[in-house]
């Protein structure tokens, strides 16, 4: 494991033997997060100067994000340095935005007024819906502006990569993990949840008192029965009324089916990824997307612990 700070007036700090490590990603959303120690014997404290932080393994870049504490110093065991942050959601969390309201916004007026300004840069290739009347609300922070552009109205959920750039496409194929008999999965656990899943969002117009109806067939087809009205504000567009529905029918389907599992070896999967298991056990058997993951190395080795949920339900 390679590690590196960069200060904010461009110096770079090359980080020594990291002992201890852990990433999560897809947990805490939206920020993934870093936590790391390593044998440190400093010649000059300019700790205080770092900014960001990058991390490698064999080459690849597994994590960028924000320094949000440093410590140093030394005990019996000699000197250490343990850093934590967040990734770069944290430049959007952290800044509120400005209360107003486009005509029609478009994804670029988005960037333009909500991202670009914190030094965030954008994966290319995000197609999504011109959303007219869209208003940011006084007191929402950055993030929340883009995760309800994006999820709201395009119904994708933004991310941001290892390289610490913001996504606002649909997940690709993603890599492939494939658990057979033999794959050294050291725990598993399958959890069938109900409770909080929707079967029908009906979107009322408060002042048509038009309704939508939005239906989650699959969970309604095995005897689902959970209802929720949703009131819009007055004169709301078709359209928004049904991105109001099937957002809420999507969140509650998230926790319907999931599986958690251990694996021996870090960096096995990644947010996004697909998991085919392959196994003589009935368990979990099928394919997965990687909801959640976290990486790490301790006393006892490195590791890697996933949360696995159906691939439609994934977003």
């Amino acid at each position: 494991m390679e590690g590196s700070l960069k200060c904010w007036d461009g110096r770079e700090i090359s980080l020594p033997h990291i002992t201890e490590w852990k990433f999560e990603y897809g947990r805490g959303t939206p920020c993934d997060s870093f936590l790391i120690t390593c044998l440190w014997e400093p010649e000059e404290d300019i700790l205080a100067e770092a900014v960001t932080f990058t991390a490698a393994e064999a080459g690849e870049t597994v994590f960028t994000g924000v320094v949000d504490e440093c410590e140093r110093g030394w005990d019996q065991n000699g000197g250490f340095l343990t850093l934590s942050g967040r990734s770069m959601a944290a430049r959007l969390l952290d800044n509120e935005a400005l209360g107003m309201d486009y005509q029609v916004a478009t994804w670029q007026d988005i960037l333009r007024d909500h991202v670009t300004p914190y030094g965030v840069q954008v994966l290319s290739g995000a197609s999504l819906p011109a959303v007219p009347g869209f208003s940011v609300a006084v007191g929402s922070s950055e993030w929340q502006v883009v995760y309800e552009f994006c999820r709201y109205y395009g119904g994708i959920t933004p991310r941001f990569d290892r390289q610490g750039r913001l996504v606002a496409s649909p997940w690709s194929q993603g890599r492939q993990l494939e658990l057979k008999q033999d794959a050294a999965v050291t725990a598993l656990l399958l959890r069938d949840q109900r409770y909080g899943v929707l079967s029908q969002v009906l979107v009322r117009d408060r002042t048509t008192e038009l309704v939508q109806r939005v239906t989650n067939e699959d969970f309604a087809r095995r005897g689902g029965m959970a209802r929720r009205v949703l009131t819009m504000p007055g004169k709301s567009s078709y359209q928004a009324m049904r991105y109001s529905g099937e957002y809420q029918l999507a969140q509650a389907r998230e926790g319907l089916r999931q599986v958690e599992l251990e694996l021996a070896g870090a960096f096995a999967a990644f947010p996004g990824d697909t998991v085919s298991i392959r196994w003589d056990r009935p368990v979990a058997r099928g394919t997965w997307r990687v909801a959640e993951s976290v990486c790490g190395l301790d006393n006892h080795g490195a590791y890697t612990r996933l949360v696995l949920g159906l691939p439609d339900a994934v977003n």
